[in-house]
C-alpha cells in the first residue's frame, strides 16, 4: 500500500501534525478480502490496521470506524450488481434477461483476486452486528430493488407473449432469485467458476424450455 507521510506544523498549539494519506481502493480492496474471509464479527480492528499497513487513528481518520469501513467496502463490490440487473432487463428478450443475471453475476463473484474480494454480500448478510445495521438494510434494499425490476420485466414479457401465458411472474422471479442466491454462496466456498456457469446455464436452458413459447 503506498502511504505518505506529511509533517504539518499548528502554530496555535505548536504540535506537530502527521497526515496520512492512503490509497484508498487498494485499502477497501484488502480490507474487503478480511471481511469476505472472516465475516465483520470475526475481523478484528488489530487486522485491519496490520494488513492495511496503519495506525488505528489513520484507519479511524480515514473510515470513521471499522463499521465505516465496512459499508465502504460493502457499498463499493455491491454496487456491481445493481449495474447487472438494471442492464440486464433493459433487453428485449426476457430469455437474455435472465442469461445476462445468472452468468454475468457469476462472472462478478469470481472475479480474480488480484482485483476483488470474492462477493462481500454474502458475508454482509450474515453479520450480527448491530454497528452494521445500515449496512444490512443497504443489502436488502439493494436485492429488493433488483427484485422488484426483475419482476417487472418478466410481467412484460408475459404480457408481450416471451413468456407462456400462465407463467407466474412471483414464482419465476423467487426461481430466478434463488438460483442466484445459491450461485452467490456457492461462490463462497471457492467453488470453480466453470462449475458455478454450468450450473447457471443448465438453470437458464431449464426456464426456458419450460416456459417460452414454442417456436415449432
Amino acid at each position: 500500500m503506498r502511504i505518505a507521510h506529511h509533517t504539518r506544523y499548528d502554530d496555535r498549539t505548536r504540535r506537530v501534525r502527521i497526515a496520512v494519506h492512503i490509497d484508498r481502493d487498494h485499502a477497501v480492496l484488502e480490507a474487503a478480502r478480511l471481511f469476505w474471509r472472516r465475516g465483520y464479527s470475526g475481523t478484528s480492528t488489530r487486522a485491519l490496521v496490520s494488513t492495511l499497513g496503519l495506525s488505528t487513528s489513520s484507519l479511524y481518520a480515514a473510515f470513521g470506524s471499522k463499521a465505516g469501513l465496512f459499508e465502504e467496502a460493502v457499498r463499493t463490490y455491491a454496487e456491481r450488481y445493481r449495474e447487472i440487473y438494471q442492464q440486464a432487463v433493459a433487453e428485449n428478450d426476457i430469455r437474455t434477461v435472465v442469461e445476462r443475471i445468472l452468468i454475468e453475476s457469476v462472472h462478478e463473484f469470481t472475479q480474480p483476486t488480484g482485483t476483488h474480494p470474492g462477493c462481500l454480500i454474502s458475508s454482509a448478510v450474515m453479520t450480527d452486528s448491530t454497528s452494521t445495521l445500515d449496512t444490512s438494510a443497504y443489502i436488502a434494499e439493494l436485492h429488493a430493488e433488483n427484485e422488484q425490476a426483475l419482476l417487472a420485466r418478466i410481467q412484460r414479457a408475459i404480457q408481450d407473449g416471451q413468456l407462456v401465458a400462465t407463467t407466474n411472474a412471483a414464482v419465476l422471479t423467487g426461481l430466478i432469485q434463488s438460483i442466484w442466491h445459491g450461485l452467490s454462496a456457492r461462490s463462497t466456498i471457492d467453488t470453480a467458476r466453470e462449475d458455478l456457469l454450468a450450473t447457471a446455464q443448465l438453470a437458464h436452458q431449464l426456464i426456458c424450455q419450460q416456459l417460452t413459447p414454442s417456436t415449432s
